[in-house]
């Protein structure tokens, strides 16, 4: 799951200096052997946690020499430990990013619309964007590539939820970075937006040229034996399983998502049953068991009835249809359905629970799974992201 990373070993004191920023702490001590005592960072909910729990500690001999310490530095760029500490970066600025998106009134949602991107009359430009294909399928950055994410925070922008993935995605990288740094770092061209079939054309830094090396872990086995913060930011989509024909609203066909935070029972629940495969045929139960609710069905009626817990459309609901529900709840209440965040255009932040009992609303003749997109985070862009703080610090820039 995790690429390996070697650092220039002409700059052992900044991989060190960046090393120290992801959170390692290096110990010196009168052993003859190095001690990497990583810990369980991946299982914590952020990096205090870590390090309360002695996390991420490298205890160093103070006679290791210069070339001892430059491998040792590369071992640990490479470690899994580092992966996760990485995730304490990526998850605070998933979360900031998200934020500033969902609460934007002015980002909508729209099946119809002229063009696959709606930015409005005031046209693109005065979101700092422009077109690069026609209706509306692909867009870059016009000048700066924070601006053009600040339009997205600001402005008035229609769009599907894959495109807010994806802007939950790059947001996502122009917070770890700051401004300044998110411009220095990408060039425009890499910042892309657009149908993901237009993406694959360009050199787009999620799915075209400069993405690089992907993870493959649909299901969520990898990430699961890792821990939460394995997930942090990664993109993924919940879909019909059966085919078009038991579709009866298009525009609720899929649910493009970005992991938000994920719970410590959570992460637990997929540990132990090893990935989403568990909860893909816990989703199919749960569509059998809503098929036997009553027919008439109100507006919402799944949404209403298993999330917000309506008071009085449970207390309305026959005998036999309690039965049900209780059977509903009782696979509704795993740790999994409660406590993975999930950020979808225009739905907000939501736990997993909340977009299957709402799918039963929108498309009842079909189940959902839930699957991981192919991404790069803990590829390409966990590697770019070093080398970035490893320039900064060369140059003379203190890394974050």
């Amino acid at each position: 799951m995790f690429a390996s990373f070697a650092a220039s070993a002409d700059a052992p004191d900044c991989t060190m200096r960046v090393l120290e920023s992801l959170g390692w702490r290096f110990v010196p001590t009168d052993a003859a052997e190095v001690s990497i005592e990583p810990g369980s960072p991946c299982d914590r909910a952020d990096l205090a946690q870590a390090r309360a729990a002695g996390d991420l500690v490298v205890r160093v001999p103070r006679a290791l020499d210069a070339a001892a310490r430059a491998r040792l530095h590369d071992t640990l760029l490479g470690h899994p430990a580092t992966h996760c500490a990485y995730g304490f970066l990526l998850g605070d600025a998933t979360r900031r990013a998200v934020d500033r998106l969902a609460g934007n009134s002015g980002f909508r949602f729209s099946g119809l619309q002229t063009g696959w991107i709606g930015f409005g009359p005031t046209g693109a430009a005065r979101d700092g964007w422009e077109p690069i294909a026609s209706f509306g399928r692909g867009y870059r950055p016009r000048d700066s590539n924070w601006r053009a994410i600040e339009g997205f925070y600001t402005g008035h922008v229609r769009g599907e939820c894959g495109l807010g993935r994806q802007i939950a995605q790059y947001a996502a990288q122009a917070e770890l970075y700051g401004p300044a740094g998110f411009d220095a770092a990408f060039d425009a061209d890499e910042i892309v937006i657009g149908t993901f079939t237009r993406l694959h054309d360009t050199r787009s830094l999620l799915l075209g040229a400069s993405a690089g090396e992907f993870t493959r872990d649909g299901r969520a086995v990898a990430a699961s034996r890792a821990g939460r913060q394995a997930f942090m930011g990664l993109p993924g989509f919940v879909f019909h399983v059966f085919d078009r024909s038991k579709l009866d609203d298009l525009n609720n066909q899929a649910e493009n998502f970005v992991v938000y935070d994920v719970s410590a029972p959570a992460a637990a629940a997929l540990r132990e049953h090893g990935g989403f495969e568990h909860y893909n045929e816990r989703n199919r139960v749960i569509w059998t068991l809503a098929r036997s609710m009553p027919a008439y069905r109100p507006k919402r009626y799944f949404q209403r009835l298993l999330h917000e817990r309506d008071a009085d459309l449970r207390a309305s609901l026959p005998a036999r249809a309690r039965e049900t529900l209780a059977r509903l709840d009782a696979e509704l209440a795993d740790p999994f359905y409660r406590g993975f965040q999930v950020y979808v255009h225009r739905q907000g932040v939501k736990p997993v629970g909340f977009h299957i009992a709402r799918l039963l609303d929108r498309n009842p003749r079909t189940p959902f799974r839930i699957e991981l997109a192919l991404h790069n985070v803990h590829t390409t862009l966990f590697g770019r992201y070093v080398e970035y703080r490893l320039r900064e610090c060369r140059q003379g820039d203190a890394p974050l």
